[in-house]
């Protein structure tokens, strides 16, 4: 399967679920064991001082995380853990979740993930990085 193929059944993936499609995520690149997740930040998924709320954090991390472990393991997989830090509040117009493989094994793949933010003029800004275990399960 080449790449634009793979990307275009990720984002199908992506489409079939419906909390993803509340929160109007994009996966924006998917292959050789990377994932970006994009979301447009609006007023619903801000907190009470208005920044994004912690569990739209979350959210990107977690599914880019598995997104990313798919490019290398396949679509049948599940998030074991992951472990977030925020380290600001998080401000912009786009979130941009980015998450690379560290390590893939045979039952368990190991995924990095830094979460951006991104302004109307371009600049970045890194408001978290997480860390995930993604199982790859048997086959049955």
């Amino acid at each position: 399967m080449n790449e634009t193929a793979e990307l275009d059944l990720a984002r199908r993936i992506l489409a079939a679920q419906p909390f993803s499609v509340l929160l109007g995520a994009r996966l924006t690149a998917f292959g050789d064991g990377e994932a970006v997740l994009e979301l447009d930040i609006r007023e619903e998924l801000l907190q009470q001082n208005g920044h994004v709320h912690g569990g739209v954090l979350s959210y990107a991390a977690d599914n880019a995380l598995t997104f990313a472990a798919g490019t290398v393991a396949g679509p049948r997989l599940l998030t074991a853990g992951f472990t977030i830090d925020y380290l600001r509040p998080a401000e912009g117009d786009v979130l941009r979740a980015h998450a690379q493989v560290v390590r893939a094994g045979r039952t368990r793949v190991v995924v990095r993930c830094d979460l951006r933010t991104v302004t109307g003029d371009g600049e970045p800004a890194l408001c978290a990085v997480a860390q995930g275990t993604i199982s790859v399960p048997a086959a049955s």
